[in-house]
């Protein structure tokens, strides 16, 4: 029987490029993280286009906006949890590729310390405001901001986890991999 690592690395969420930077045991996240970027966006989705007829008919659905809002908050911040994981995100990525040796592990060291540090910002002030939107709630369903806000310290805990993940695997495989030469244009001759 296939563990849940193969089976979860056997699927298409599960992106292979940049392979020797990842873990397989967190490919099941990975695919979890996915998964639920796509029923955010397909939620806000239909949220927001339920808010538009409701309001066309005259009779508003109140509620919407605050699914939407939660929604696109969950959306956006586990989407850039798995966009690090995916390596899928902007951050010099152009300008490493092209590099080799020790100025690549330099940089690539050096991009993954400022998000893991940001990371840390994101858990440590989320954590602390998802505390105080306990009191706080929103009208009319006086739901807790929390359930906005508390995405933001669960995507910095991945964020870092992500960003160590790729640091000691870059560090023990080195950070080049072959597809950093794939869009690379043919050399003239």
């Amino acid at each position: 029987m296939a563990s849940v690592t193969d089976f979860a690395a056997s699927r298409a969420l599960i992106l292979q490029r940049h392979r020797h930077l990842k873990w397989k045991w967190l490919d099941p996240l990975e695919a979890g993280l996915m998964g639920l970027c796509g029923v955010c966006i397909g939620s806000f989705t239909l949220c927001v286009f339920l808010d538009v007829v409701t309001r066309t008919i005259g009779h508003p659905w109140l509620w919407l906006q605050q699914a939407t809002t939660a929604f696109f908050a969950w959306g956006v911040f586990i989407g850039i949890a798995a966009a690090i994981r995916r390596n899928d995100h902007i951050y010099l990525a152009e300008i490493t590729k092209r590099m080799t040796g020790s100025k690549r592990w330099a940089i690539e060291t050096f991009n993954r310390l400022v998000v893991l540090i940001v990371a840390g910002f994101m858990v440590w002030f989320g954590y602390k405001n998802a505390m105080l939107d306990l009191g706080s709630f929103r009208m009319p369903w006086l739901i807790p901001l929390t359930v906005y806000t508390g995405v933001v310290p669960v995507s910095g805990v991945l964020v870092m986890l992500f960003c160590v993940e790729q640091m000691v695997n870059g560090w023990q495989k080195g950070f080049e991999g072959p597809e950093d030469d794939e869009f690379l244009p043919e050399p003239v001759e």
